[in-house]
């Protein structure tokens, strides 16, 4: 009987990872055609994004719409995602060497405690501000699959690029050019 069974599991195992890829393709797909989502929001690039609010991990508040004018890097991350630890090196270097040209990083802390992202921030020199979204509300609303994920939002408020997973220099440069060249 175990022999009958052997080849069932390669099957089932198959069948898994092709369900899971094809939902992931879907969850691409919806995020970046702006199709309807759960939260009933429409993200898409040339489209306004949602407003990001909230406190944030140094105790203040931070209002998205407050940043008009400015290109704005939002990244979503939290400190037990390890791609996330090798992104926030990055960051912090381009914080530092596009200062002058008005970008302003916004981080959103998702699906992780306020300590150990206070600790992160510090160890990684992250200078920017970070929103706690403990009900993921910010999340849904952005429709955010992974972490790290990185929207580009140009002066005006319109979304320009999208990043999943984590981005490389050439990434953010690329990105970057796009969200200026929008404004």
């Amino acid at each position: 009987m175990t022999a009958a069974r052997r080849p069932t599991r390669p099957i089932a195992a198959l069948l898994g990872v092709a369900v899971l890829v094809t939902l992931a393709i879907v969850g691409l797909v919806a995020l970046t055609r702006g199709g309807a989502g759960g939260s009933g929001t429409d993200i898409a690039t040339g489209k306004p994004v949602p407003n990001v609010a909230g406190t944030t991990l140094d105790g203040g508040t931070l209002d998205l719409a407050a940043l008009r004018g400015h290109p704005v890097l939002i990244n979503f991350w939290g400190p037990s995602c390890t791609p996330c630890r090798e992104e926030m090196p990055l960051l912090a270097r381009k914080a530092a060497e596009h200062a002058s040209s008005g970008l302003v990083i916004v981080g959103v802390l998702t699906d992780d405690p306020v300590e150990p992202a206070r600790t992160f921030e510090k160890e990684f020199g992250a200078s920017w501000q970070t929103v706690i979204d403990p009900g993921g509300a910010i999340k849904r609303a952005y429709r955010v699959l992974n972490r790290p994920q990185s929207y580009f939002v140009d002066a005006t408020g319109i979304l320009r690029s999208i990043q999943i997973g984590y981005l490389t220099d050439a990434d953010f440069e690329r990105q970057l050019a796009l969200t200026v060249a929008g404004s």
